[in-house]
Parts: C-alpha cells; structure tokens; sequence
C-alpha cells in the first residue's frame, strides 16, 4: 500500500486527532481491512476492530454484529458507493472520519489494476457534513489539512498550501 510513500504527516496529525477525542479504553471499529494507520492505533494502546475484506457496500452486517465505542473510516468514505447507508448502521455514537478533499486542479483518483482503489465521491467539506447531519451526527471538530508532495510543478506547489484532507469527530444527536 505505502510501497513508494509513508504519509507520516497525514498519520500524526490523525493520531493526535484521536487522542485528543478517544480514550484508549474504547473499542474502536475501524472500516477496511487491517493496515499501517490501524496498526498506529494498537501500538498506541488502543482495541482496534477492522472490516474482513467484505463489499461495505452490499453488506454492513458487521457493523452491526460487532461490539465496539467508537466508528472510525480514515480515508474509505470516498471509495463506497453509499456511505450513507454505512452510516445509518452504525450502532455506537463517536464516530472519526477523514477524507481527501476534492481538487479543482487534479481529477478524481481511479487506479487502473485495482478495483478496490477508486474513488467513487470526491468530497468538498460541506458534503461530509451535510452526510454526518443526514444521518443524525453532530460535528463536535474537525480540521482540514494540506500534504505537500515533493515534486516539481504547477499541481505539486498547490498542494503546500491547498488542504488535501478534512477530519471530523462527530457525535450521535
């Protein structure tokens, strides 16, 4: 997945986002398989409970199966096809998203030899929370964030200054 690049910054500023609004003592059900931010969590003394691979999209059985505090999906929302409908099966009342934020001067992301690597939503800020408000959460914070890339060009430049992902911490009305 991070063959090439570690998003390091993406990583801190997520971790210090959810330490900032979950104790380590709430289960945590993160959406999407097992990988390096998951793994962040446990090495931070947090109970993490991932997605086994499944069609989030088909199926949320899990979500409703499983026993937990708090709802994380860092970086998914913008790969499901209805994540209204993932959010209506929640069952805790903390949620934390992040999602990459759409970009006037880059085109949606569509890897070409892996389905699951797509980006269906490209998101603008007021589209998360219009989601969150439709499905009964309140945004208690949220920050937006750039993620500079170290290349040379018109698009590489925007990105030192233009906010690439917005992170929320919502609660259940």
């Amino acid at each position: 997945m991070y063959e090439k690049t570690y998003p390091s910054k993406r990583f801190n500023i997520t971790l210090d986002f959810l330490k900032k609004h979950i104790k380590t003592s709430e289960t945590i059900f993160d959406l999407g398989v097992p990988n390096p931010f998951s793994k962040i969590m446990v090495d931070n003394g947090y109970t993490v409970i991932n997605t086994k691979g499944e069609d989030i999209d088909n199926d949320q059985s899990t979500l409703q199966n499983e026993s937990y505090e708090v709802f994380t999906a860092f970086e998914i929302f913008e790969h499901l096809l209805n994540p209204y409908t993932v959010l209506q099966n929640v069952k805790c009342d903390k949620i934390l998203i992040s999602i990459p934020l759409r970009l006037w001067f880059s085109p949606a992301y569509r890897s070409k030899t892996d389905m699951w690597d797509r980006h269906y939503h490209e998101f603008e800020d007021w589209q998360l929370d219009w989601l969150l408000e439709k499905t009964g959460f309140k945004i208690i914070d949220s920050t937006k964030f750039t993620h500079p890339v170290k290349k040379i060009g018109f698009r590489p430049l925007l990105r030192w200054f233009t906010p690439r992902y917005y992170l929320v911490y919502a609660e259940r009305k």
